[in-house]
């Protein structure tokens, strides 16, 4: 591993984008012998915003913040999955908290030379560019940052991995 990249993390949240963002993340991981980190982080800071604001009550976001939990194991053993049938371990981590703030911390101590992410929604309106916390991150991380667009083809990519 004497490569400019030895240390990929991807970013998944759940959509499809990410999924795809991760199947793009297990090629290069294989074809560079990288050590590849899957991130998923429970937005607590929007919880917490949800319950200030009277939308949820404490009761009720103890029960989603479970269904968040769930969903984070659900799809970082997915990509798990995806990445073991092509021969890449994948190194999984959960963290709670603000995405950006978590995203930003992680490539920081686990030393991550490429930050990958699925394509950014597209921008409906200015609050939407203000609270997109994957981009937020992709600005704020001190390492390169690959944003994962072309579906067929990554997906054609995976495929032929043996």
């Amino acid at each position: 591993m004497d490569g400019p990249v030895k240390k990929i993390m991807v970013y998944v949240d759940g959509s499809e984008k990410s999924i795809i963002a991760a199947q793009y993340g297990i090629c290069l991981a294989r074809a560079t012998e990288a050590e590849f980190h899957v991130l998923y982080v429970v937005n607590t800071r929007a919880l917490n915003d949800l319950v200030s604001a009277k939308i949820f009550l404490k009761e009720e976001e103890e029960e989603y913040k479970k269904d968040l939990d769930s969903d984070a194991d659900k799809y970082l053993n997915h990509v798990r999955h995806l990445a073991a049938d092509k021969g890449v371990n994948a190194k999984v981590f959960k963290l709670s908290g603000s995405i950006n703030v978590e995203i930003k911390n992680f490539t920081k101590e686990y030393e991550i030379d490429l930050f990958i992410i699925g394509e950014l929604s597209k921008i409906q309106s200015r609050r939407d560019e203000l609270y997109n916390e994957a981009e937020r991150a992709m600005r704020s991380v001190n390492c390169s940052v690959i944003i994962v667009k072309d579906d067929e083809r990554v997906l054609e990519l995976y495929n032929k991995l043996r």
